[in-house]
């Protein structure tokens, strides 16, 4: 078996097969050859001792934020094995060369949407809560109402405005994307608005944008459902802006669905005539890996006396297998690098206030576990300074906006 990156006649046939293992319906595949073909983005393949595709990974390029600041990230998509290769080890074989290339190339963390998550956390992921979805209907905002200005956008419109929202939004929640205008356009953008029913409009006070909503009427009997792909604001009338332009729907809707940040929790913030009737279903569908553990540690909040030290085991990343020693401003290597399979090398690492390995660890760094749960975990041991650990590992809001 051998793993490279695809070029040139290799982009297509791993786009044949991803038509095929996922399901997708193509009338003409030859209609996408030359577009695959020049494609520039990073798509990994294995292949056969005859040369032939066995299976392929894309690596997409991202900026998450991470307490604020923006990290180089890889999102992973694409992910598919032809039936006659399934169970070779072909997938393996890709993660074992593309994680030790994320590390070099500068990326921080890696993501993707798994269809099983016992198959990704063998290479180092872990599930992260992205969102919550709460159904309701539209008379339970009754008590919020918007009279600022309401803008419609349409195809061929500038999106300035809500990139204006969207970067006061994004900034204050990890694992947000730093879009571009780009970006952004192809979020709130559709072909055919009333034949797909995608509607994005922006909410003002004073001129201002201070919230955008995107959503999708979907058909549906006895009643349509409004679902909100996403909304953002700038400031808590920002929030309630939402509600309000949303509750004008009481003619129009049997249902609202809303997508929601992790760590925002709308059945503790609405004022509504019954709770009762709010549903929240809380999304498992995503995982969170480390690549690089020294600069996610540089780059997380600290308290101004931090001081603890870390152990940290990755079994597909040798650079992340040391101990730092983590303080305010920077964080210092204190261990040499030891073999994640190897228990007489590890012991030999100092030991340190926490042990962990990178799957416990990409979700503390983020805000996706906190201490008490952390210590449930058969995976992560305290063995000093819990109090520090619980003020560094602390909850966080996280929002998952974009599809790779």
């Amino acid at each position: 078996m051998e793993v490279r990156k695809l070029a040139g006649e290799e982009r297509f046939a791993a786009y044949l097969t991803a038509v095929y293992c996922f399901h997708m319906r193509v009338e003409d595949v030859e209609e996408r050859r030359e577009k695959n073909v020049n494609a520039t983005i990073e798509d990994w393949g294995a292949f056969d001792d005859n040369n032939t595709l066995m299976a392929r990974v894309i690596n997409n390029k991202y900026d998450f934020y991470v307490d604020g600041t923006a990290v180089k990230a890889g999102g992973i998509g694409a992910v598919a094995t032809l039936p006659e290769y399934r169970n070779s080890g072909a997938i393996r074989a890709i993660f074992k060369d593309l994680l030790p290339e994320a590390y070099a190339n500068g990326e921080v963390i890696s993501a993707l949407y798994p269809f099983k998550h016992e198959f990704y956390r063998k290479f180092g992921y872990e599930t992260v809560i992205g969102w919550s979805r709460y159904s309701l209907t539209p008379e339970l905002l009754c008590r919020y109402r918007f009279d600022g200005e309401v803008v419609k956008w349409n195809p061929g419109d500038p999106v300035t405005d809500f990139m204006t929202v969207y970067n006061v939004f994004a900034t204050q929640f990890n694992l947000a994307h730093a879009r571009t205008e780009e970006q952004m356009e192809e979020h709130v953008h559709v072909d055919k608005p009333y034949i797909d029913r995608r509607f994005s409009y922006v909410l003002k006070a004073d001129g201002e944008p201070i919230a955008y909503v995107i959503f999708k009427d979907i058909k549906n009997d006895p009643a349509a459902i409004l679902k909100v792909e996403e909304c953002a604001w700038t400031c808590r009338d920002g929030f309630r802006a939402v509600l309000g332009f949303l509750a004008r729907f009481e003619a129009d809707y049997g249902t609202i669905e809303m997508r929601l940040p992790a760590g925002i929790d709308l059945l503790r913030i609405i004022v509504t005539p019954n709770a009762y009737a709010v549903k929240e279903t809380v999304f498992p569908n995503f995982m969170l890996r480390v690549i690089n553990a020294k600069k996610l540690l540089e780059t997380i909040k600290k308290p101004a006396d931090c001081d603890f030290t870390i152990k940290i085991t990755d079994e597909m990343i040798s650079e992340n297998n040391r101990t730092y020693r983590v303080l305010s401003d920077r964080v210092e290597v204190v261990g040499e690098r030891f073999a994640a399979d190897d228990g007489s090398a590890a012991d030999a690492a100092p030991k340190a206030d926490i042990e962990l390995n990178v799957r416990a660890l990409g979700q503390l760094a983020i805000g996706a576990l906190n201490m008490d749960e952390a210590l449930l975990r058969t995976d992560v041991t305290v063995n000093a300074k819990e109090e520090m650990l619980r003020r560094v590992f602390i909850p966080k809001n996280i929002f998952v906006g974009e599809e790779f």
